[in-house]
């Protein structure tokens, strides 16, 4: 099977209270953006990645290769006005691939065994994503209050969602809706199933300085 990866860091967000989009904060001397790049590249060094960016963007971040010297090869396709329009943009891309991995750009800390597991879930099952349980106590707020829930029916889901490329192509079709708060709610919109794999617990999605605080230390071990 033919294998494509999208890596979408199209999000114009600066919740960290700077003035640098959070894909382009370095960490350990590089950007965030290029160490979720190179987790890919060590996974399976055959794929391109497809990164999607705002076209606003495009030559600063040329620049942080240039003068970074990193050469880890990618595609960048420009952002959309949502996460769903950025992925609409990046799947002519990956047409001619069987599945499809997307993958928050922010997330530098997944690893190789937990997107070869998506992988191959999606190869046999059509759709996958990385999950992990919840350790903390959970509420539900309604209009009387609030009530426990029992924790151990939710998770929390993650990236690589992996597709394939055929269910992506139909599910995409579909006109925007705000209740498509990530890829699976998509393809589950067009009435797939989405089945589960064991995430990884440092699969964080780095969008605070607490965030970017955890990803330095573990990147700094990892050396």
């Amino acid at each position: 099977m033919k294998r494509g990866v999208i890596l979408v860091a199209g999000g114009q967000g600066l919740r960290m209270g700077g003035d640098l989009l959070k894909q382009f904060i370095p960490i350990c001397g590089k950007p965030v953006l290029m160490h979720t790049l190179a987790v890919f590249h060590r996974w399976d060094c055959q794929v391109m990645p497809v990164v999607v960016l705002p076209e606003a963007h495009w030559a600063y971040w040329e620049m942080l290769c240039r003068e970074l010297n990193f050469r880890i090869p990618h595609q960048v396709v420009a952002g959309g006005a949502t996460r769903f329009h950025s992925v609409l943009n990046a799947l002519p891309c990956v047409s001619d691939c069987d599945v499809a991995g997307i993958h928050d750009g922010v997330r530098p800390l997944v690893t190789p065994e937990v997107i070869e597991a998506c992988f191959v879930e999606a190869a046999v099952r059509g759709a996958a994503v990385p999950v992990i349980p919840l350790t903390e106590s959970i509420r539900r707020r309604d209009d009387a209050g609030s009530h426990a829930v029992d924790r151990t029916e939710y998770c929390i889901v993650q990236t690589p969602q992996v597709f394939r490329c055929d269910w992506l192509a139909e599910a995409y079709r579909q006109p925007y809706t705000p209740r498509f708060t990530d890829d699976a709610s998509v393809i589950e919109a067009s009435g797939k199933s989405v089945c589960l794999v064991s995430g990884n617990q440092e699969n964080i999605k780095i969008t605070t300085p607490a965030d970017l605080l955890i990803a330095e230390k573990i990147l700094a071990e990892m050396g």
